[in-house]
C-alpha cells in the first residue's frame, strides 16, 4: 500500500485586509507630540515604515528629525512640513495634527501602542513572504528548483525575524555616517584601538583593527603550517573576551569579543576541544590523547575544563555540509545563540548546490566563496574560512605563499576582503636537515659547516611563525611574526614582533 503524501494543497484564502491598527498609530503620534521624551523609548525599535498608514509614517519621521535636532515637535512646529501634503488635505489639512493630540490618555499606553504597531508590521512582512512563497511555488514557467525556493524563503523569513521586516537594506548617508562614527568610537574606547572583533593577538589586531563585520577572511596555508591551530586560537580568544567583558558588566554589543560558531568539516568536536584544553592547561595534545599525564596534569586539565564550561563557542562537526546547509545552521545560531563570528574549516570541504557547478570544481568553489561572503554581509559578522594551497608552493625555492597559490584562486581571492597565509620556516628547515657530521677522521669539513649552518637557521626559526597579510581592503599588506608552541598548538605575540610591509 502506497504511503500518502504528507502535505495537502490548500486553496488560496479569500482576500483579506492586512493586519493594522490605525487608531493605535494615531494615538502614539499624539502622545509623541505631547511628550517628545517618549521618543527615547520608541525610536530604537519603531521605524516609519512600520506604520500601516503612510501619512502616519511621514509624521513619525518628521517628529524623529525634529527631536534629533533638539527642536520641539508639536502640531505647531510640524505644520509647515505638511501644508502641501495632499493626503493631509484629504483629512482636513494640518489641523489633523492637532486632532491627534486631542486625547492625553494616550500618554499612558504609548509604549504598548508602539509594541503593537511593531508586531502588526512584522505580521504584514510575514504575510508578504508567505505570498511570495506561494506565488513562486505555483509558477512553473521557470526552471523548477524547490530547494532553491526553500533557501530563498528561509532567507526572507530570517530577515523578518532579525530586522523587523525591513524591506531591503537601503540606508541614507546619515545612517551610514552614524555607523562609521560608532565604529570609530568603539575603537577609541576598546583601549586596544579595535573597531572589530579581537583575534586575541595584539600584533595582528594592531595591523587591521580586529575582525570587521561583513568581512570574509581567507586563512590559507600548506598542511603542517598550523592554520587550524590559528583559527582555533582566534575563535577561543574572541569567545573568552566576550565572557570577560560580560563579567565586567560590558554589554555584548559593546564588547570586542564574540560568541563563535566553528564549522569543522575536517576535525571532530572533541578533537578541537582537546586542542583548546591542551593550550589552556599547558599539556601537549599528544599526551592528552595517549593518557601520558600525571595527577597534577589531570587536575590542571579538570580546572581548565571547568573554567571553559560556559564558553560561547559552538562547534558543528557535521561532515559534507553544503553551502546552503551551512547558511541555514549559521542563521539559526545567530538567532538562538547570538553568534558574531563564524569559522569554517575548511572551504574546499564544503559542497555547492550541485546544480550550479555541474561537476565543474572551479564553478563550485566560486559558488561557495560567494555564498560565504553573502553570509558575512547578511548576518553582519566576520567569516574566517580556511583554505588549502596548491602544491606549487613546494616546487619553489622560496616557499612563502602568494595569492596565486590559492587553489581555484580566482573567485576566492576576488570574494575575500582579507587573505592571510600562515608560514613556518622551521617546518621546511627541519625537513632539509643534513646528515649530522663531526670534524673527526673521514668526515668532510664542508659537511660539518653545512650542519652547523642548518643548526643556526633552525635556532633562528624555532618557535616562530609568519602571518602574511597578502590582501586587505582596510589597510596595508605585510607580515606579522608570531610565536608558535607546537606541543600545545598555541599562537601568541612575539616580544620582538615587527611588521614587514610586502612592498619592502
Amino acid at each position: 500500500m502506497a504511503t500518502a503524501f504528507p502535505y495537502t494543497v490548500a486553496s488560496p484564502p479569500p482576500e483579506q485586509t492586512l493586519p493594522h491598527n490605525v487608531e493605535a498609530e494615531a494615538a502614539l503620534l499624539g502622545a509623541l507630540m505631547i511628550d517628545n521624551r517618549l521618543m527615547e523609548d520608541v525610536q530604537l525599535k519603531l521605524r516609519p515604515d512600520h506604520f500601516y498608514e503612510s501619512l502616519h509614517g511621514r509624521i513619525y519621521e518628521a517628529i524623529i528629525r525634529m527631536v534629533d535636532k533638539n527642536m520641539i515637535a508639536n502640531p505647531v512646529t510640524l505644520r509647515p512640513l505638511f501644508d502641501a501634503d495632499s493626503q493631509m488635505r484629504e483629512l482636513g489639512g494640518p489641523g489633523y495634527l492637532a486632532q491627534l493630540t486631542g486625547s492625553g490618555a494616550a500618554l499612558i499606553g504609548a509604549r504598548d501602542f508602539a509594541a503593537q504597531i511593531y508586531d502588526l508590521a512584522l505580521l504584514r512582512a510575514l504575510i508578504g513572504v508567505g505570498r511570495d512563497m506561494v506565488e513562486t511555488a505555483f509558477d512553473t514557467s521557470e526552471s523548477v528548483d524547490p530547494k532553491g525556493q526553500i533557501e530563498e524563503a528561509e532567507t526572507a523569513l530570517y530577515k523578518v525575524a532579525e530586522e523587523g521586516g525591513e524591506q531591503g537594506s537601503v540606508k541614507t548617508f546619515a545612517q551610514a555616517t552614524r555607523m562609521a562614527v560608532e565604529t570609530a568610537e568603539r575603537a577609541l574606547q576598546s583601549g586596544g584601538h579595535l573597531s572589530g572583533i579581537t583575534t586575541g593577538l595584539d600584533s595582528v589586531n594592531s595591523k587591521m583593527g580586529g575582525l570587521h563585520r561583513s568581512d570574509l577572511i581567507i586563512l590559507a596555508g600548506r598542511p603542517g603550517m598550523g592554520k587550524t591551530s590559528l583559527a582555533t586560537n582566534i575563535a577561543f580568544n574572541a569567545a573568552m573576551r566576550l565572557v570577560r567583558d560580560r563579567n565586567d558588566g560590558i554589554e555584548d554589543a559593546k564588547s570586542v569579543g564574540a560568541a563563535v560558531a566553528f564549522f569543522s568539516l575536517e576535525m571532530s568536536s572533541d578533537q578541537l576541544a582537546t586542542r583548546i584544553l591542551s593550550e589552556q592547561s599547558g599539556i601537549s595534545s599528544e599526551n592528552l590523547r595517549m593518557g601520558k599525564i600525571s595527577q597534577q596534569d589531570f587536575r590542571n586539565l579538570a580546572r581548565a575544563a571547568a573554567e571553559l564550561e560556559n564558553l560561547p563557542l559552538y562547534i558543528d562537526d557535521t561532515p559534507g555540509l553544503t553551502i546552503a546547509a551551512l547558511r541555514t545552521r549559521a542563521r539559526r545560531l545567530k538567532r538562538q545563540r547570538g553568534i558574531n563570528l563564524i569559522v569554517v574549516d575548511y572551504l574546499q570541504l564544503l559542497q555547492g548546490s550541485g546544480k550550479a557547478s555541474d561537476g565543474n570544481r572551479v564553478q563550485e568553489i566560486s559558488e561557495i566563496s560567494r555564498g560565504l561572503k553573502t553570509l558575512a554581509k547578511e548576518l553582519h559578522l566576520p567569516v574566517i574560512a580556511l583554505s588549502q594551497l596548491s602544491r606549487a608552493v613546494e616546487s619553489r625555492e622560496n616557499k612563502r605563499p602568494m595569492l596565486s597559490d590559492l587553489r581555484e584562486s580566482g573567485s576566492i581571492e576576488q570574494d575575500a576582503d582579507m587573505v592571510w597565509f600562515v608560514y613556518r620556516e622551521e617546518y621546511y628547515i627541519n625537513f632539509a636537515k643534513p646528515k649530522e657530521a663531526s670534524a673527526g677522521e673521514g668526515d668532510s669539513l664542508a659537511s660539518v659547516a653545512e650542519f652547523e649552518d642548518w643548526q643556526r637557521k633552525m635556532a633562528d626559526a624555532h618557535g616562530k611563525a609568519e602571518l602574511v597579510i597578502a590582501k586587505q581592503r582596510h589597510g596595508a599588506t605585510g607580515t606579522v611574526t608570531l610565536k608558535f608552541e607546537s606541543k600545545i598548538t598555541r599562537f601568541s605575540d612575539l616580544a620582538d614582533e615587527s611588521f614587514r610591509s610586502l612592498e619592502e
